[in-house]
């Protein structure tokens, strides 16, 4: 009996959460098509996301496209099919890798990061203030975040995939022996639009996910350092299981 009292108290708390996040989805996407929009704040956002992610987003890519040539190339080569590691590493990354990879490693730097910014200011009453003075928090603090992350996120994975590929590039043709031209040329055969699309509709979900997440595990965090902190870890975990769980979903809608 008191499992069954404590599963359903679990299930209630549950149920309640993810109402509460709902709503402060379906509110912040109501200012963002609200005037007026703060644009600075939104420039000031894309450059923090995207530039500044840019060196762990370029050094994760390059191995792990070294990586794919590294793993794809001997198995390719029990069936005589070593022309066909280009399609496979862009495939593996256009369509699943680079989106996700990408953001992972953003929501461990800049998630986490607005996460605590948004806490600290939970925390120190700068919220309240702004509400007291009449200003939305909403559209101070949530809004140009989510913007960003949703024009920033297709960027950082076409990046991710372009250094990745050139990984692969360095590692297949440059010392396993593969052939620059069968490495490029394959790959031209094989990916088409509707695999770029496919990357770019993830990321680009991934981005207002993250964001999301990020905001408002902030916006509710609990006073005191310790309140912060829990609520900077909590956002990633979450945020990166999230973006591995919505990942299986889109890949099942639109493959």
């Amino acid at each position: 009996m008191n499992a069954l009292i404590a599963m359903g108290t679990w299930c209630v708390d549950g149920l309640s959460r993810l109402g509460k996040c709902a709503v402060f989805f379906l509110r912040t996407l109501a200012c963002c098509v609200t005037p007026p929009l703060k644009f600075d704040r939104v420039i000031k956002q894309i450059w923090f996301i995207g530039w500044k992610s840019m060196p762990v987003i370029c050094l994760t890519a390059v191995f792990t496209g070294m990586v794919l040539a590294l793993q794809g190339h001997p198995t390719l080569r029990r069936v005589g099919s070593e022309a066909f590691l280009g399609p496979l590493i862009a495939l593996s990354l256009i369509r699943e890798l680079g989106p996700v990879l990408a953001a992972l490693m953003v929501t461990g730097r800049a998630g986490s990061s607005i996460t605590a910014q948004i806490g600290i200011m939970r925390i120190n009453d700068q919220i309240d203030a702004l509400e007291l003075m009449g200003l939305n928090p909403f559209r101070y603090l949530v809004v140009p975040n989510l913007i960003a992350f949703v024009f920033a996120m297709p960027l950082l994975s076409a990046i991710f995939d372009v250094v990745a590929i050139f990984g692969g590039y360095l590692l297949g043709v440059r010392v396993l022996g593969l052939n620059s031209g069968a490495y490029f040329g394959e790959m031209n055969n094989y990916v088409v639009l509707h695999d770029i699309a496919t990357g770019v509709y993830k990321s680009m979900c991934f981005g207002a996910l993250i964001a999301s997440v990020c905001c408002y595990k902030g916006f509710h965090s609990r006073y005191g350092a310790e309140g912060v902190s829990s609520a900077t870890t909590r956002a990633v975990v979450d945020a990166s299981v999230l973006v591995l769980v919505w990942d299986y979903l889109l890949t099942s809608l639109i493959s």
